[in-house]
């Protein structure tokens, strides 16, 4: 039984990563195999001359995700490919992935097979393997699990640590589309629990609801720079926000940064809704999260092999530790970047 403490530290106190840090700052690695451990996106482990990949993550029914405005089979393939991008941000390539589901007797067979046909389309489209998993009851409502595996070759995995003084910072895609996605379906469901019988307005919306409810791992930039001889030096996926996602790699790699906000990526179609709902889009991008879009690290010196991709955009550099980590606004202004995106606790 958990003996209650005389001085109590309040799980906020410490928040996702400071309490990650605390629970795990005494492991050390015992066996050959493990080259990396609690840090990255992904633990790497060597067999056979292979860098395997390995990371796991949670989605809980009301934390992350709401059934209200949530399609099951969607559910199914977002919980699978935001474990894929994970393999991704360090570099590697998505081979296997285990499912663990808890859930209560609310749920028939039906809704579940939804959720697995989710699941099985997005194994289908990366080429990945669902080779195993665990289903019990819950009285929490429904819990997903899922753990994948992946490779590379050795030596070739991107670690957080491992940005230099002057690397370019590289992000894929577009971002703050998701949130605005997010957004968008939670005034919906306002109104309709205002006023039960009516019909939610998303036409015209498509591209930013995908954003939210399917999202893609970028597997297609990982090949990219494969093709490109182009090899990444930090990388990370932004689940939690750019702002966030660029302070884990400057602090793990003991460097500031230099962002420039007329470089970030924006569809129009977010930056009109962001607008409308009263919001920056700036800080839509900064501090939404979900966007599962890659942001990394690059030599100067791979500038020209990268500077015409329609995939990729050159948004910074990273400077020495003492410059701190700013944001140049449009007008020229400087702002120190803080991390204001998702927090767990």
């Amino acid at each position: 039984m958990f003996e209650q403490p005389a001085n109590k530290t309040e799980l906020s106190e410490l928040g996702e990563f400071g309490l990650i840090r605390h629970l795990t700052s005494g492991i050390i690695l015992k066996n050959k195999e493990s080259k990396v451990g609690v840090g990255d996106d992904a633990a790497v482990l060597n067999f056979e001359n292979k860098d395997v990949l390995i990371s796991t993550d949670m989605l809980l029914e009301g934390v992350h995700f709401d059934l209200t405005y949530t399609p099951l089979k969607h559910l199914g393939y977002k919980a699978v490919v935001v474990n894929l991008s994970d393999i991704c941000a360090m570099n590697g390539i998505p081979k296997q992935v285990t499912v663990g589901i808890a859930c209560s007797n609310r749920f028939p067979v039906e809704a579940l097979e939804q959720l697995y046909e989710g699941m099985m389309l997005a194994c289908s489209n990366y080429g990945v393997d669902l080779v195993g998993g665990d289903t019990t009851s819950s009285k929490a409502g429904l819990i997903i699990s899922i753990s994948v595996t992946g490779s590379c070759e050795p030596g070739q995995a991107a670690l957080r640590s491992s940005a230099k003084k002057g690397d370019l910072i590289v992000v894929s895609g577009d971002l703050g589309g998701a949130y605005m996605g997010l957004q968008l379906l939670e005034r919906e469901k306002a109104v309709f629990l205002d006023s039960p019988g009516a019909q939610p307005d998303l036409e015209g919306f498509d591209y930013i609801l995908e954003r939210q409810l399917k999202p893609e791992a970028r597997l297609d930039v990982i090949d990219f720079l494969r093709e490109n001889d182009i090899r990444p030096g930090a990388m990370i996926d932004i689940s939690d926000g750019l702002s966030s996602e660029l302070l884990h790699i400057s602090k793990a790699s003991g460097l500031g940064c230099k962002l420039y906000e007329d470089k970030i990526p924006i569809d129009q179609s977010t930056y009109d809704l962001a607008r409308e709902f009263g919001l920056d889009p700036t800080v839509c991008a900064l501090s939404g999260g979900e966007d599962y879009e890659l942001l990394f690290t690059v030599s100067q010196n791979d500038y020209d092999k990268l500077k015409n991709s329609v995939l990729l955009t050159i948004i910074g550099h990273m400077t020495d530790e003492s410059e701190g980590c700013v944001m140049i606004d449009k007008s020229g202004g400087v702002h120190d970047l803080k991390a204001q995106g998702w927090k767990s606790f």
